[in-house]
C-alpha cells in the first residue's frame, strides 16, 4: 500500500511500514512540513495515497469527505510515542483491515477501528 505521513507521526512509523514492504513517505521529506491540511491531502491524493495522521481536522467528513481522497487514517491515542502507536498500526495492517477503507476515514483508538466510508 501507499501512505503518507502527517509531520507529527513519529520516524520509526516511516520505517516501520517501509520494513513490511508499503511505500511510505513522509510530507517533510517532500517539503509539505508546516503546509495546511488542504495541500498535504491533495498531494496524497494525487499520488493515490492514504494519508496517515494524529491531526482530528482531518475526521471532519463535512470537510473532508470520504471519497473526494484516497483515504485517511486518523490515530486517536492516548500514548502518540512509537511505544503506542506500533500496536495499533499492527492490527491496522494485519489481513485486510485496509481494504475496508476506501476511500474513506479510518479512526483508530487503542482497541479499534470505525470507518466512514465514501457513498456508492
Amino acid at each position: 500500500m501507499k501512505f503518507k505521513l502527517e509531520e507529527n507521526l513519529p520516524d520509526d512509523l516511516t520505517a516501520y511500514l517501509r520494513d513490511e514492504g508499503h511505500d511510505a513517505i513522509d510530507v517533510v521529506d517532500e517539503g509539505l512540513g508546516g503546509e495546511e491540511d488542504p495541500p498535504v491531502l491533495t498531494a496524497a491524493t494525487s499520488e493515490e495515497r492514504i494519508l496517515l495522521t494524529f491531526d482530528p481536522d482531518f475526521a471532519d467528513v463535512r470537510q473532508y469527505p470520504p471519497g473526494s481522497h484516497a483515504g485517511i487514517v486518523v490515530f486517536r491515542l492516548r500514548d502518540q510515542r512509537w511505544a503506542g502507536l506500533q500496536g495499533p498500526v499492527t492490527r491496522l495492517l494485519a489481513g485486510s483491515t485496509l481494504d475496508h477503507l476506501e476511500k474513506g476515514l479510518a479512526i483508530v483508538d487503542e482497541t479499534r477501528v470505525r470507518y466512514k466510508r465514501a457513498k456508492k
